[in-house]
């Protein structure tokens, strides 16, 4: 059953010594071989692994998106309309949105400018995704002409990295990445500490902004808090612009299986966009 639904299983590992190995040296590649692959050599095999691309610097976009749009209808009573740049994205994620009354437009991660306005967004919404953010050159552009033009946005995980880079942040690979449904993360908008959902191997450097300061853009979009930072290691885990309407966090708060501390963060783009709506 494993092999006919394709998912690889091993056994006869010494899991711990592996766990202390990883975490001595931190993330690495790895190989499983199985059947006549595994006969070859020790020297081959290791020669495989190391051929294989290392996650810095490669996108992986492209990969997981949609290769078209489409348009998923509301719940209940009509609250406006999202536009997803698929980067990866998660059924539960669009779930949340389109239950809260938001029509949601999913465009591929290649999308230009004038295909998102095309679908007259009342915000716009990056999604989680792999791949190095540095890699994604195009997507942080697109995001930088969204935010001139003070359209609200939301993002999640990888979105929350390419907001940071779109902000003139930077970006930096993890030693041993966030993994599982049990990271600690305090909400500073809040002061309440959360449990949430992680799975994500990079992650933003805010300088300053990790100790609570609030920050300047470097690329010129006014003031930045870090509104979340992880318990575990300080690490930046969601992004507030304070003279904008955009807001990024690094975990999943639409887990599934998993925590529902942060559903609250999809109230806050209902809000976000009503607001919007009530001035213009």
């Amino acid at each position: 059953e494993l092999e006919s639904n394709f998912i690889v299983g091993i056994s006869g590992l010494d899991t711990r010594a592996l766990t202390r190995h990883i975490r001595s040296l931190g993330a690495m590649r790895a190989g499983i071989f199985s059947g006549p692959r595994s006969e070859q050599s020790i020297d081959r095999l290791l020669e495989i692994v190391r051929e294989a691309p290392e996650m810095k610097g490669l996108s992986l976009s492209s990969v997981v998106t949609t290769p078209d749009a489409y348009e998923v209808p509301h719940m209940g009573q009509y609250v406006g309309r999202v536009t997803i740049l698929d980067l990866g994205i998660k059924r539960t994620t669009i779930a949340q949105m389109i239950n809260r009354g938001l029509v949601v437009s999913v465009l591929p991660a290649t999308s230009d400018l004038d295909q998102v306005l095309a679908t007259s967004p009342d915000a716009v919404f990056y999604s989680n995704g792999p791949g190095d953010p540095r890699a994604s050159a195009s997507q942080v552009a697109l995001l930088q002409e969204i935010l001139k033009r003070r359209i609200p946005f939301f993002g999640i995980c990888f979105g929350n990295q390419l907001l940071g880079r779109a902000l003139g942040f930077d970006t930096y690979k993890l030693p041993f990445g966030h993994r599982g449904i049990n990271q600690p993360i305090l909400d500073r908008t809040t002061g309440k500490v959360e449990v949430s959902s992680h799975n994500h191997g990079f992650a933003v450097s805010v300088p300053g902004g990790e100790n609570g300061e609030i920050v300047e853009s470097p690329a010129g979009f006014g003031k930045v808090r870090v509104s979340h930072v992880n318990l575990n290691d300080d690490c930046v885990e969601g992004l507030e612009c304070l003279e904008l309407s955009a807001y990024s966090v690094q975990f999943h708060p639409e887990a599934a299986a998993g925590p529902h501390d942060s559903h609250h963060l999809f109230d806050r783009l209902v809000e976000m966009i009503s607001s919007r709506k009530a001035l213009s």
